[in-house]
């Protein structure tokens, strides 16, 4: 399906559909309360993914330059011990691109970083966050879910994002008003054993932005 068949399907709901990167771009217009990019994860590197010991997920939260996201990535993986192998040159690859796509967008010089492997249920409440606009992606693990308020109570149908597809996400400081009604959340998990790893990034203007 293409983005402008995805557009109109979704256009009542704001929510945009994008196969490639550049289309992210349907984020910027009115309207447009999310923008998912639509892909999945390689099977040998979900397999080896999966399989690492959570203790071994790379961890961290920063404020820094796009361009210097890979080395920092790379230092977190160091420090976790994370093994060191073409899919862990490619979870620092890939966090390092989405970087570089989301800055551009955003036009900001800064972005806040969180890498966190998540084993509860962390952020499950409905909300949006208090922010201009944000990036999620799930390497590990049930990605976010999201759905539609009209009341300002929990959607009454929900939707998962695809584990590796990043979901771009307007925040209550966003310029738009009034705010979209899209709502979401983190998958509830707590119980299950399941280990997450997420990726966040937020547009922020500069350095000393709270971390």
């Amino acid at each position: 399906m293409t983005l402008a068949r995805a557009l109109v399907r979704n256009a009542a709901v704001g929510v945009a559909v994008a196969d490639k990167p550049e289309d992210l771009n349907a984020f910027l217009k009115p309207g447009c309360a999310t923008a998912i990019l639509r892909r999945q994860p390689a099977p040998k590197f979900r397999m080896w993914v999966d399989a690492l010991d959570p203790s071994q997920l790379p961890q961290g939260r920063v404020i820094l330059r796009p361009e210097a996201v890979f080395s920092a990535v790379e230092a977190l993986c160091d420090a976790a011990r994370t093994p060191v192998c073409p899919e862990r040159d490619q979870l620092i690859g890939d966090v390092s691109a989405l970087s570089d796509v989301f800055a551009k967008l955003m036009r900001t010089r800064y972005l806040r970083l969180r890498l966190q492997a998540v084993t509860t249920n962390a952020c499950r409440k409905f909300h949006i966050d208090a922010i201009t606009a944000r990036l999620v992606c799930t390497y590990r693990g049930q990605g976010t879910q999201y759905g539609i308020s009209t009341d300002g109570q929990d959607p009454t149908r929900v939707f998962s994002v695809a584990t590796g597809a990043p979901i771009l996400l307007r925040g209550t400081l966003w310029p738009e008003k009034p705010t979209p009604g899209l709502l979401h959340r983190s998958p509830p998990i707590e119980g299950t054993g399941e280990t997450r790893l997420v990726l966040v990034l937020d547009a922020v203007d500069d350095a000393e932005d709270a971390a």
